[in-house]
């Protein structure tokens, strides 16, 4: 499994327009719950989570993602890829505006200039019939391809097949520290503009031409004017001075907020390919931590995490289940890897941006969870491999492994520390 780092590419024209669809159809499908086209099952599972934890909390959301630069689409910051399946991970330059409120009340609103990160996975053999048609196995029902991608929309079986590719397999966002085209453009204009005015009117305000020893004549009046006229030109310069510098503060304090107790993460990386390559080499860091953000996001977002598959600790602190908005926060770090009867442990702390209601008000942190995984390392990754759609192997009966513990058919428990990865603890640290 390779991958690539700032590549800066362009995104394929069928990726990015099923991209837009994805990113424009995100703000709704959290606030109203509606379906998201082109998520997979796992990540529309995910939102669909926390639109019930808001509505639960009895809150409304008003949400909106703009584009920030209109002449410059997702570009591909890194991929990586198996025998069946490669992701790119894609960012884009969006503004997120936020409003929640209580009762007609508004209790927390924000609008952050933005970064999305978005991970796209498609099939190798690069064929996408979106627009064929198929006859769903359960109920007959014939749909096209792209409507059926997150299930049969009139019996609601759901089932695997490579057709459905391209889609959405993970999401998040970071605050921006650069500027987007031409966002800044009209701010800076008027810093300059109105500097450059305060400057002229100096002489005015001060009264001190002479002080200036500009003209040595009797006319104040004149002097005062021509003084205006000569400091404006300075006062455009000190304006895009006090600009830049204004700029860089903001830049300095964004970065050093969001790098705040992350400086422990680098190497994380090396330390994991390092331990887990000498098993399989389809073991990836870039896998590991997108399905790591949506294990835990699920933990936090069910209303019992004890009746999930994949969750085998105890019960979480309480105050997990006031957490709104979970978004993860652009740092992973690997603690531990450790190997013992066919079975590798990962010690993580992961660090997210939360929003959690607290006595009726709406409060952000920045948040490090401890989080322990598990998974056997004997077996290859399966990129394609998904909790929502799984098959018995006692019974041969497929069924939704997040909503059921236990297989519906014949009550069996499914192996999932032989497919994939559990969740063995979360807690805040």
């Amino acid at each position: 499994m390779g991958y690539n780092f700032f590549k800066n590419t362009k995104l394929k024209d069928n990726f990015r327009l099923k991209l837009n669809s994805f990113v424009n159809s995100l703000g709704s499908a959290i606030s109203d719950g509606v379906n998201i086209p082109f998520a997979d099952n796992d990540l529309s599972y995910v939102l669909k989570l926390q639109h019930d934890r808001i509505k639960d909390k009895g809150l409304t959301l008003d949400m909106e993602i703009y584009d920030r630069d209109m002449d410059t689409n997702a570009t591909v910051g890194s991929e990586w890829k198996d025998a069946h399946y490669e992701s790119f991970v894609c960012n884009e330059q969006l503004g997120i505006k936020r409003k929640f409120s209580r009762d007609g009340r508004k209790v927390y609103a924000d609008n952050k200039k933005s970064v999305i990160y978005t991970t796209i996975t498609d099939v190798t053999t690069g064929i996408h019939p979106d627009d064929e048609t198929i006859s769903c196995p359960n109920c007959g029902t014939v749909s096209t391809i792209a409507q059926i991608q997150g299930g049969c929309p009139y019996c609601g079986t759901m089932y695997k097949m490579d057709d459905l590719f391209p889609k959405v397999t993970g999401c998040y966002s970071l605050e921006d520290v650069g500027i987007a085209g031409n966002e800044h453009k009209v701010t800076m204009r008027l810093t300059i503009i109105i500097t450059g005015i305060i400057f002229a009117l100096m002489p005015i305000i001060f009264n001190f031409p002479q002080f200036l020893g500009l003209l040595g004549g009797e006319n104040d009046n004149i002097e005062l004017f021509l003084s205006g006229i000569l400091l404006f030109p300075i006062g455009l310069l000190a304006g895009y001075f006090l600009y830049s510098i204004g700029l860089l503060i903001r830049m300095i304090a964004v970065g050093s907020s969001q790098s705040s107790g992350k400086w422990g993460t680098i190497g994380s990386r090396a330390k994991f390919e390092q331990r887990m390559r000498q098993y399989s080499p389809e073991f990836s860091f870039e896998y590991f931590t997108s399905k790591a953000i949506s294990l835990i996001k699920t933990v936090v977002y069910a209303k019992n995490e004890q009746e999930l598959l994949f969750y085998k600790g105890e019960q979480i602190d309480p105050w997990f289940k006031d957490i709104i908005d979970l978004n993860y926060g652009g740092a992973l770090g690997v603690l531990s890897v450790k190997e013992e009867n066919g079975l590798v442990t990962i010690t993580t702390d992961a660090f997210f941006d939360v929003l959690y209601d607290a006595a009726d008000k709406i409060k952000f942190k920045r948040a490090r969870f401890r989080a322990v995984f598990q998974r056997r390392n004997d077996i290859p990754i399966d990129m394609g491999f998904s909790m929502t759609k799984i098959q018995c192997p006692t019974c041969g009966g497929s069924y939704n492994a997040v909503q059921n513990k236990l297989c519906p058919h014949c009550g069996n428990a499914y192996d999932i520390v032989s497919q994939d990865w559990v969740l063995l603890s979360l807690e805040r640290s």
